[in-house]
């Protein structure tokens, strides 16, 4: 069975779970910029890695123009959403289901890898998103426990990956 990971990182963490994935199931892992549209045919099983930002999936939209042809074809389309939220959190859950309609959602699989934050790596945009965001949930007169905690989490860089993540992935794989 012929596999591959494509993905696309802004600052490593969708990265690293995709060469994990890659070296686990001894399959090709090619960045989403190297990849060669025509070739994914070739493929048994297709894996798609992206990054949740502002509650989308990064280059989820050129992967999603092949979905419903690859899956028809019978290939298994296997999803992973790297994100800053914790591994049970219901908010990135909830953010990347919305990022497909039902019958795309009825054909793949997707995973979430919590990764984490690396202010280092972000684009300015990215950076400046994130300072705003603190500001407010600071400024917050009544904050949750939860809100506490993000404000925790996002007020500094911070990896949470974990391999353990992957596996459930590998399983799909094979």
């Amino acid at each position: 069975m012929k596999s591959i990971v494509i993905y696309n990182s802004q600052t490593g963490f969708t990265k690293k779970y995709a060469l994990w994935i890659g070296e686990e199931a001894d399959c090709e892992c090619v960045e989403i910029k190297k990849v060669k549209k025509n070739k994914l045919s070739e493929y048994d099983t297709i894996v798609f890695g992206g990054w949740i930002k502002a509650g989308l999936i990064t280059k989820l939209s050129w992967f999603k123009k092949h979905i419903l042809k690859l899956s028809s074809a019978g290939k298994k389309i296997i999803v992973f959403v790297t994100g800053a939220s914790a591994a049970d959190s219901t908010d990135a859950a909830a953010s990347i289901r919305r990022n497909f309609t039902d019958d795309e959602w009825s054909s793949i699989k997707v995973f979430y890898c919590p990764g984490g934050l690396n202010y280092d790596r972000m684009s300015r945009g990215s950076k400046l998103a994130m300072k705003m965001l603190l500001k407010i949930m600071s400024c917050k007169k009544e904050q949750t426990a939860e809100d506490k905690r993000t404000i925790e989490m996002i007020s500094k860089s911070y990896d949470i990956s974990d391999k353990k993540y992957i596996k459930p992935i590998l399983e799909m794989i094979k």
